[in-house]
């Protein structure tokens, strides 16, 4: 069993309600009164481990707004904490293996979707690329093909006009 703590920076911040595990005794806390026994339900290192907590600290005390603006109610009068468990439950570390592989399945495919859609973009731009030279060619054979026309055309009906 861990001693007992003050530290309140490593004091989990979502809990519950837990039930005292077998053969184990309750504890009283700096203040003496009697412990709650809590479970840690925030996702951290701690996810699932059990742990003693004073009674009279359930929550963090309220902040003043202003210095003059005292809080409703005293300041808590123990800050008591004990771990009960040393190790992650076996659930909990599961549950911590399974939300990472969700999360590196969930990056890869965002991954994946990002390099096919840029794949896409590039295709739909070779294609309008392609397009476009096509549409070049055929107007610039048209237009050569005009001016062809109408340089000899043009020019037999001078010829023409002229030898009348």
């Amino acid at each position: 069993m861990s001693l007992p703590c003050s530290d309140q920076s490593i004091r989990p911040r979502k809990m519950k309600n837990a039930s005292l595990p077998p053969g184990m005794a309750v504890l009283r806390c700096w203040c003496g009164d009697l412990c709650k026994v809590k479970e840690v339900t925030d996702f951290s290192d701690w996810l699932g481990m059990k742990f003693f907590m004073c009674a009279n600290y359930e929550e963090d005390p309220t902040v003043a707004i202003s210095e003059y603006d005292k809080p409703p109610s005293p300041p808590p009068l123990c800050m008591y904490y004990r771990w009960i468990d040393t190790e992650m439950p076996a659930w909990a570390v599961t549950e911590i293996r399974e939300r990472s592989r969700r999360a590196w399945n969930s990056f890869y495919a965002e991954e994946r979707r990002e390099k096919a859609e840029a794949e896409e973009k590039a295709e739909q731009e070779r294609e309008l690329k392609e397009y476009y030279a096509e549409q070049h060619r055929f107007f610039s054979g048209f237009r050569k093909e005009k001016q062809g026309r109408g340089s000899s055309h043009g020019g037999a009906g001078t010829t023409a006009k002229g030898g009348s």
